[in-house]
């Protein structure tokens, strides 16, 4: 069912765990198919330096998870936010359309994340 892309990032996460006083925090879930992710950043100068990511879910939410954290390390906030579920997607060479909506949740939580922070530092 999954690529050896997304098994590669299922199977040894990056960016995993939790993160000690985050600028920000971002938490999104689908009820409908039970996978939850909380997302923690930490900035400086608009930029993202550190993402931690608890994800509890299926083999492509976590796998999801894993490879935003890595698309958007170094990015400043407005490009961490343009980040898509397609891009997501594509980076980990395709996820089955039926775990687009309910899996592919990390641009959410990091744009949650952002959003958290700026409201934070306003």
């Amino acid at each position: 069912m999954y690529n050896p892309t997304v098994m590669d990032h299922f199977q040894n996460p990056r960016n995993t765990g939790d993160m000690p006083d985050p600028d920000g925090i971002g938490q999104v879930g689908n009820p409908a198919c039970g996978d939850v992710m909380r997302l923690f950043i930490k900035v400086r100068d608009d930029r993202l330096v550190d993402i931690k990511c608890q994800t509890f879910g299926c083999a492509a939410a976590i796998a999801c998870a894993s490879a935003a954290s890595e698309m958007v390390m170094g990015k400043s906030l407005d490009e961490a936010a343009q980040l898509t579920r397609d891009q997501v997607a594509a980076y980990l060479n395709g996820i089955p359309e039926q775990k687009m909506s309910c899996s592919n949740l990390a641009p959410d939580a990091i744009r949650a994340a952002i959003e958290d922070y700026r409201s934070r530092h306003a």
